[in-house]
This record gives structure tokens, sequence and C-alpha cells, in this order.
């Protein structure tokens, strides 16, 4: 009788794992290992304290194991495990919606529950096409993303999504899809503290989009208000407002891909609080359960929801849905966060601080290879130089040296990218910035 070999892995045999959006390779050769967490840090395997400067992958907005979400966690996890969200409910999945709605912009009245970014946009896009079907529009089934967009890796947000490594690898993709320019203007916006003056005319981009395909044949355009993953890339001051007005003029949806935006990171509780924009549809996850349980959540306005409320009232509205859509311990996970937003004022505690922030991050201008550095709420981005014929290398060096020296950092291209715990205190941003500066210093 042969045994597993589950039973002879141990923690330096790293083979069967293959790891998500990393160089593995360069990974299992010297692995960068995290055993516990707390507050503003990570404690690695060799028990170095390293100080979260990402909140995890942009959703630890509460910091870490807070003692409501691991409480709402246990509790719920020995009274109800799991309940199918199909034809079936259970109470607390309703009382997040309703939170959720509370907090949500004015108007975004209903939300369905996803497990993730990915899985929020898809479900957007899919709600976008049907909508317009059972207006009875059904020839708008054109979709308009931004080159440079990131709406997850699921086959919907790769097509509306604009970032080539994610793309080029897996076919012709969704047809019908068109991109509208990104906004990064460094020749004109280089250096910008906050929204940049240069680049709203970019937004009639999609007039002439609507013009080549014909308003008939669209039915949503998608993205970020803040573009998170390709870089940090900010609208332009204006951008966002023409958007919506070409959008409202031609009937298309607009949908903004807040999964990172979202729930404080900007300084309110989703940016389209901050822009003073409201789209028609809003994707979410990360901040809405504070990374802890998988889960996302898409708004939509009632006008959206309540067109499929019609027909015979047993059967289905809308024939999308996940295993784990409002999954219990995870609507526990969200309601704890919730709490532990609402009773530290978590979601406009980033506005206090991006005063500080914005100083404290532009004081890394002159260092070495530092060609453009960019922010907003408790966001920021620091482009390098890249180094020729090595694209990503200086900014992936920069990333293993703060780890070394006890920061987390993100890197994208030759981006590093900054995104801490709304908890940060000012002197945590001291020193964050402070080891950044090191290493900009110490790399070549």
């Amino acid at each position: 009788m042969v045994m597993s070999n589950r039973l002879k892995v141990t923690p330096n045999d790293l083979s069967a794992f293959w790891m998500p959006f990393t160089a593995n390779r360069q990974f299992k050769q010297a692995p960068r290992m995290f055993v516990s967490a707390k507050d503003m840090h990570y404690t690695t395997s060799d028990g170095r304290k390293v100080l979260d400067g990402t909140a995890g992958l942009w959703c630890v907005n509460a910091g870490h194991c807070r003692p409501k979400i691991t409480e709402a966690i246990q509790n719920q996890a020995a009274e109800l495990d799991y309940a199918p969200a199909f034809q079936m409910g259970h109470p607390i999945v309703f009382e997040l919606a309703n939170r959720l709605v509370d907090i949500a912009p004015k108007g975004m009245d209903h939300v369905f529950f996803t497990n993730s970014g990915s899985e929020s946009v898809d479900t957007a896009l899919k709600m976008a096409i049907a909508y317009h079907r059972v207006k009875g529009e059904g020839s708008r089934t054109r979709l308009i993303g931004r080159e440079r967009g990131y709406h997850g890796v699921n086959f919907g947000g790769i097509s509306v999504g604009g970032i080539v490594t994610n793309r080029k690898m897996f076919g012709t993709l969704l047809g019908g899809v068109d991109h509208m320019p990104h906004t990064h203007l460094p020749e004109k916006n280089a250096f910008s503290k906050g929204v940049p003056e240069h680049g709203a005319e970019l937004a009639n981009e999609l007039e002439r989009i609507v013009a080549l395909h014909d308003a008939s044949t669209i039915a949503a355009v998608i993205v970020e208000p803040v573009a998170g993953s390709t870089g940090v890339i900010l609208p332009p001051k204006g951008y966002l407002q023409k958007l919506r007005e070409i959008c409202t003029k031609h009937g298309i949806l607009l949908i903004f891909d807040e999964v990172i935006t979202g729930f404080g990171r900007l300084g309110t509780p989703f940016a389209a609080d901050y822009f003073g924009v409201t789209p028609d549809i809003m994707t979410t996850a990360k901040g809405v359960s504070n990374g802890v349980i998988p889960m996302g959540a898409v708004f939509v306005k009632k006008e959206i929801h309540d067109a499929f409320m019609t027909g015979p009232e047993h059967m289905i509205e809308f024939f999308h849905g996940y295993t784990y859509s409002g999954n219990p311990i995870a609507c526990a996970a969200a309601l704890g966060t919730l709490d532990t937003y609402k009773e530290e004022g978590l979601l406009t505690r980033g506005k206090e601080l991006a005063p500080y922030w914005e100083d404290a991050l532009h004081s890394l201008k002159g260092e070495p290879n530092v060609i453009d550095i960019r922010n907003i709420g408790l966001i920021g981005a620091i482009e390098l130089a890249p180094i020729a014929g090595q694209p990503t290398k200086r900014a992936f060096s920069a990333f293993v040296k703060a780890f070394e020296r006890g920061a987390l950092i993100r890197t994208t291209g030759d981006i590093i990218a900054l995104s801490p715990p709304l908890i940060i205190t000012k002197g945590q941003i001291n020193e964050l910035i402070d080891h950044v500066r090191d290493v900009l210093r110490s790399i070549d």
C-alpha cells in the first residue's frame, strides 16, 4: 500500500504550488514567507517584522487580524458554515446587503454577491448586456474598456482590460470589445500632486468610438476611477464627469470598477463619492471583507434591478450566480469589517492622512531613477526609469530589497505602488517612505 506524498511534504517542498502572478523559479530559489500578521505588520518565517505598505494586495484596509473580524468568523463557522444561495437564503446575507447599500452612492439600492473582483467584473458585464436585452435593446452587446485597464483575470475582464501581458497568451478573447486610450500623460502631468490638470479631453474618445460602432450597439463602458494594478493612473480633472455625460447621452451604462478604490482607499467610502460621479453599476471586492475571506459585491441602480423583475414570479429572473455567493462565513467577515470601519472611522480616515501621505511620497522626488510620482487618497506610485533592455528588473530589485529591509511594497512594470492599511500612523508613513528611499539609493 503506497502512502500519499502529502504526508512527506515539508515547508521546504515548494514544487506543487504553481503560484499566481509570480516569478515561480526565482521565488522558489529564495522564498519570501509570511507566517503571521497583526495590525500593520507581517512576521516572516525567520521572525522578522515587515511593515505592510500594500494592505496585502490592496485589500486589508482595516489592518491584519482585527478582533471583530476574527470573532465574527469564528462564531459563524460554529453556527452556520454554509447555506445555498440558489432558491434559499440565510439572515446575515440580507443584513450585509442592507449595510452595504447604506454606505453606497445614492440610488445604488441592490447588491449581487460574488467571490472576487474578477467575478464581480464578469457579473457586471453580463448584467449590462442582459439589462439592455430585457429592455428591448438586444443589439446593445458591445463593451468598451480602456487601455492599461485591469478588470481581473476572467475572460470578460481581460477582454475589456487593457494590460497586454494579461491578454496576449489567451487567444482572441471576447468579440465586440473596443478600448479608449488611457489617461497617463507623463509629459504634461509628471509629479502631479493629486488629480492631474491635463487630459480631460481624452474622455471625448468615447464619442469617436460611439460614432464608429453606433450607440445602439454599445451596452456599457467600464473603467477604474483610479487605475491601480497598471501603476496608479489617475483620472484628469473633469474626465470621469465627461464619461458620465457621454454615457447618459447615448443610453450606455457606466460601470466603475472599484475593487481597489472601494471601502475608504481615497478617504471616502467609494471613488464615486470622491469624484462626485455615480455609475450605473459598481464592482467591489477586496476591502468588503478586509481580504480575510474571498468576497465580492456588485452594486446596481434600482432601475437596472427592477428591469429584470418581470414575468412569472416563479421564474428565475437572472441566470447567473456562484455556489459561494453570499457565503455565511464570508458575510460574517464582511459584517465584522464594516463594524471595524465604522467604529474606527476608517472609511474617511484617508482624507485626514492624505496631505501628510502626499508630502511624504513626493519627498522622494530627486531620488535615483525616479521619473514620476503620483498620489491620491492613501495610494501612491513611484515610477522608475527602466533598465535598458531589461524592463521591470529595476522595480523588482526594489521589491526584493524592500522585503529584506522590512517593508512590503508592490511593483508593476517599473512602478512601485503603495496602498497601506487605513490604520497606518504618520510615524509608519515616515518609516515606509524611508524604507523606499533607502532602497532607491541602493539599487542600480
